[in-house]
């Protein structure tokens, strides 16, 4: 654990850091399934070149990217949690947009768009649906501290999940090691920066 920041009573910064570039990613590929890539050598000069602030805790999803994104960005990962993987795709694991789309046509806007919205019971087949992956990431929101600096090392579905579950942005163009920066105090979220990650 790095050493406190002096932080108000009462408020919460939480900066959420989509990982730095992985092969897959450069290939606009979605991850294949039980696959855990690590930085490519351009992601690890993203994550070298990150910079943020001192932290309570740190936090990250159990992946080599994530993981090595934190440490390369210079911290140490405090608690690992599966609150923040990335979604489950099912049928779209290891498959390019274009892949899918000659595949299955338009359905793969449609599962997107479900896996997308937090009240939605479908998704990707055999993958997760908007309600268990959004309630899996307001399950971590919720057992935040109430103050204090907390970064969280994670994807770019969960970190889009994290920003609708708070402060209902619905979508954003997050490229590898962006940086999202929310606030909140009193129960109230808002958002303070939204950062593009170093090329």
């Amino acid at each position: 654990m790095g050493p406190l920041s002096v932080q108000p009573s009462g408020v919460l910064d939480l900066y959420l850091i989509r990982h730095a570039q992985t092969a897959p990613n450069a290939e606009r590929r979605y991850p294949a399934a039980g696959q855990d890539a690590p930085l490519s050598e351009q992601g690890r000069r993203q994550a070298a070149a990150l910079r943020l602030p001192l932290a309570d805790v740190v936090y990250a999803s159990p992946t080599l990217r994530a993981v090595q994104t934190a440490e390369g960005a210079g911290y140490t990962v405090d608690v690992q949690t599966a609150a923040l993987l990335e979604a489950a795709f099912g049928t779209m694991h290891g498959r390019t947009w274009a892949e899918l789309e000659a595949e299955y046509g338009q359905a793969p806007a449609s599962w997107i768009r479900a896996l997308s919205d937090p009240d939605n019971h479908a998704g990707p087949p055999g993958g997760d649906s908007g309600v268990a992956f959004h309630g899996r990431v307001q399950g971590w929101l919720a057992a935040l501290p109430d103050s204090g600096t907390v970064l969280a090392f994670s994807h770019l579905g969960t970190v889009l999940a994290a920003l609708r579950l708070t402060v209902g942005l619905r979508a954003a163009d997050l490229p590898p090691c962006s940086v999202a920066h929310l606030r909140q105090s009193g129960g109230a979220w808002w958002l303070v920066s939204l950062l593009p990650g170093p090329l």
